[in-house]
């Protein structure tokens, strides 16, 4: 079967990274070469909800979250949509499908209390990286920004003047984020040590050896650093990002901003952090109120 005119649409139709594009593309042939078990042959312009029925079953079967079952068949969604479109097939197979329910896992975030420990109390070396790994930390932290975005930032992209950072968020939609006092002091010192090394690009964040960060770097580096100050399961760049969120609302933000700031395409993607609030809000009820 031809993939390319897929993976294609997915890119420039849909907007959608190539990372996204490869883990389409690697459902797809999953659920290809399950069907191909069952049917010799298998054409999946002929599927029906059936097949992707008895896939949803071996995929649960075989340990697969409910979660990850949902991304699968989002995934069979698009390829047969895009078919549709293109005048290939009538019909969605998809829609005839019943997927799993799934478990609302609230978000990870480290307290307020836990964040200014890391920032005014622990000692980051007075070295090159030293200054590139807090102000990365504190980029995701006063930012919330996803973790392709802070990758993708060049030095162009950071305006002083006007205190704000440039980034492009998913489907290559470009939004404005506000630095604040700190943060730009931080960046400022840290493109003080950059200018120092001799570097061909233009990325903000960069190595010693002069290259782009890369998502193992900063991985590592935020889990260490976390795992200074907190003892959460997760330590991860997208737990700054969902800390941001949940301290802003806790601190009385309104939604819609920041959903603009997390640069989310629809309000229910951001209204989870509202239910880490709910959760607040309980405890202290529980704790305050003399009938509880």
């Amino acid at each position: 079967m031809d993939t390319e005119t897929f993976k294609n649409y997915l890119l420039h139709e849909k907007r959608y990274s190539i990372h996204t594009a490869r883990s389409y593309l690697s459902d797809l042939e999953q659920f290809i070469d399950f069907a191909n078990n069952e049917h010799k042959n298998f054409d999946p312009l002929a599927g029906d909800h059936k097949i992707i029925r008895k896939w949803i079953v071996f995929l649960l079967e075989n340990g697969n979250k409910p979660r990850s079952v949902h991304r699968k068949i989002s995934t069979l969604k698009t390829f047969y949509k895009f078919h549709q479109i293109s005048g290939h097939i009538e019909n969605n197979p998809t829609d005839k499908v019943i997927l799993p329910k799934t478990e609302k896992n609230l978000p990870y975030f480290v307290t307020k209390e836990r964040m200014n420990l890391l920032f005014d109390q622990l000692h980051f070396p007075d070295t090159f990286e030293g200054y590139r790994d807090y102000t990365i930390l504190l980029t995701f932290y006063c930012t919330g920004m996803r973790l392709s975005e802070l990758m993708g930032i060049k030095m162009a992209d950071i305006d002083f003047y006007y205190g704000q950072i440039k980034v492009l968020g998913k489907r290559n939609k470009e939004r404005l984020i506000p630095m604040n006092k700190e943060l730009t002091v931080a960046i400022t010192k840290y493109i003080e040590k950059r200018n120092n090394i001799n570097t061909s690009h233009n990325y903000l964040f960069i190595t010693s050896k002069t290259e782009p960060v890369n998502i193992s770097l900063i991985y590592r580096m935020v889990n260490k650093y976390l795992g200074t100050v907190t003892t959460l399961d997760k330590k991860s760049p997208h737990v700054l990002r969902h800390t941001f969120a949940t301290q802003m609302l806790n601190n009385g933000a309104d939604i819609n901003a920041i959903k603009e700031l997390l640069g989310h395409s629809n309000l229910s993607a951001t209204q989870i952090y509202t239910h880490t609030s709910i959760e607040k809000l309980n405890k202290i009820y529980k704790q305050a109120h003399p009938r509880s």
